[in-house]
């Protein structure tokens, strides 16, 4: 399977909830920067190789085979991001591109036993759970900080956006994983978000705030 192959499978797992409901070429598109005509001929090809479901104006799904593939190389993606942060010391907003590369890395068994010498992770340094070798992975229990009632308090436990600008605004205003965060007040104009930490009041966008989710 080609590199190209793999991000198209992984791009179709992500937008289409695990490549179970069909998700458009223009989407595709728009997700990994290609031209919409250049997808439907990637799609064609994924399909004769029966990777993935394809009915003209219907959108893409993945088949088991296509999940399976899609998940491994999601697997490896934050498996590395772990190994960067935790072994060789980088910040979380540095491994995303770093990681892009490693993640098409063929070899099995360099995974697997990756994953034991971490220590078998669940989540990657995003918050953003690990598929096992077999492809699953435990539902998240997170909620998005907009769900969370004025006055309730959460840990922040996943980061959506894992861009590194996002990833060094969080930096830029104390924020990480682990953090306890309050809800203070919600702000209807804008639906922004007044919050406390542990280094005080702060008041986050509503772009920002559809990013945060909390284990509360």
């Amino acid at each position: 399977m080609t590199l190209s192959e793999e991000n198209y499978l992984k791009a179709i797992y992500h937008l289409g909830k695990q490549g179970y409901v069909p998700v458009s070429t223009n989407a595709i598109a728009e997700k990994i920067e290609a031209k919409a005509s250049s997808v439907t001929d990637m799609i064609k090809k994924l399909a004769e190789k029966q990777l993935a479901n394809y009915v003209k104006y219907q959108g893409v799904t993945l088949t088991e085979s296509g999940r399976s593939a899609a998940a491994l190389v999601i697997r490896k993606h934050r498996l590395w991001e772990v190994f960067l942060v935790e072994k060789l010391n980088f910040s979380w907003d540095e491994v995303h591109d770093v990681a892009e590369q490693l993640e098409h890395i063929k070899s099995l068994k360099l995974v697997n036993e990756l994953d034991v010498f971490l220590g078998c992770p669940t989540h990657d340094p995003h918050g953003d759970p690990i598929p096992d070798k077999n492809g699953n992975y435990s539902p998240l229990k997170s909620v998005n900080i907009l769900d969370v009632k004025t006055g309730e308090t959460g840990v922040l436990a996943l980061v959506k956006d894992s861009s590194e600008a996002f990833l060094k605004y969080l930096n830029k205003n104390n924020l990480a994983l682990g953090d306890t965060i309050k809800v203070l007040d919600f702000e209807p104009f804008d639906n922004s978000l007044t919050i406390e930490t542990s280094d005080g009041k702060m008041i986050i966008s509503n772009e920002v705030s559809k990013n945060l989710y909390l284990n509360l």
